[in-house]
């Protein structure tokens, strides 16, 4: 999107913000050692973005060869593309992130 904003399927924010919630500010430190930290968040996301996208192209290849139903077809590429369209926009704010770090002067 072009107005900045993050779109992110509801349950996905749900379920994120229910992990958030159940994690204690100590946990942090716990985290890190055993590596389930931001990165390895940031990896399952990605991993989930990834899987979205398969589901979509074996949507649309049972669409093509006549055996899915166009409802299905639609929901599976829509899925996918919110998915990019998040994965893209996280991107650029990290990007943009990084820049204005090394920006600063130390």
């Amino acid at each position: 999107m072009s107005d900045g904003r993050l779109l992110v399927a509801p349950s996905t924010a749900a379920n994120a913000y229910a992990r958030m919630q159940s994690q204690s500010g100590t946990d942090s430190v716990a985290d890190a050692a055993d590596g389930s930290g931001f990165g390895d968040t940031l990896a399952k996301a990605l991993q989930g973005v990834v899987q979205t996208g398969h589901a979509a192209d074996a949507a649309a290849a049972k669409g093509i060869s006549g055996e899915g139903n166009l409802t299905d077809v639609v929901m599976a590429v829509s899925r996918a593309q919110m998915a990019l369209q998040s994965t893209t926009a996280i991107r650029d704010r990290v990007v943009q992130a990084y820049q204005d770090i090394m920006k600063m002067s130390i």
